[in-house]
């Protein structure tokens, strides 16, 4: 796949993509959601670099890689940690978590939220943001689902005939990191409503199994 627009050049500036993503609309209750496509490299397997995206409702920042230090007993996707405005971040390499052998630099690191929590991604270049129907998201081949183990939620096409293979940013995060999930569940207060129903959709089977047990607690 073809570099990002600018990717090399002195140009390409961090903060216009940050006004983006501060500036979109609120999309909850319509049709439509806005991704954030990156890449992780070539994959010296294939010699290709294909192309991902993340919801940008879960992305709270992208900056250029800081200073990451590295620390014991951690999953070999876990690169180690970053401070972040004084708060201590962890950091996963999305390509050795998704076992794309790629051998370029992490330049990017996506900064993302998740049950309360801040993490940080590493990716080889960030391209634009996508605003799409709902409806240009496909369900991916089962083959596809059993290989990546879920991990990929859907699959969208672009206009250049790229296939955009979107994450699910909350399955990588429940098994790299060590959150004490108990912790989400014990202030939830029980509602009186025997009568109701309540209906709910995610595309992520993670952030589903946190609905079920927070409708159960």
């Amino acid at each position: 796949g073809p570099r990002p627009a600018g990717y090399k050049k002195k140009g390409w500036r961090m903060s216009d993509l940050l006004k983006s993503i501060d500036a979109r609309t609120k999309l909850a209750g319509t049709n439509k959601l806005e991704i954030l496509l990156f890449f992780l490299g070539v994959d010296q397997r294939t010699g290709r670099r294909e192309t991902y995206g993340i919801n940008v409702f879960k992305v709270r920042e992208v900056m250029r890689t800081p200073p990451i230090t590295a620390a014991p007993d951690m999953p070999s996707s876990v690169e180690g940690m970053v401070s972040l405005r004084g708060v201590l971040v962890p950091v996963v390499d999305l390509a050795k978590y998704t076992g794309v052998a790629a051998d370029t630099p992490r330049d990017i690191m996506i900064v993302t939220e998740y049950a309360g929590h801040t993490q940080g991604f590493l990716v080889e270049g960030v391209d634009t943001i996508l605003r799409l129907d709902w409806s240009k998201m496909r369900v991916p081949p089962e083959m596809l689902t059993a290989q990546t183990g879920g991990l990929v939620t859907a699959v969208t096409e672009l206009e250049d005939g790229r296939l955009v293979m979107m994450m699910d940013v909350e399955k990588v995060l429940s098994e790299t990191t060590s959150y004490d999930d108990e912790i989400m569940y014990r202030g939830v207060v029980a509602v009186n409503r025997p009568d109701a129903t309540v209906f709910y959709c995610d595309d992520s089977s993670v952030a589903r199994k946190q609905i079920e047990r927070t409708l159960a607690a």
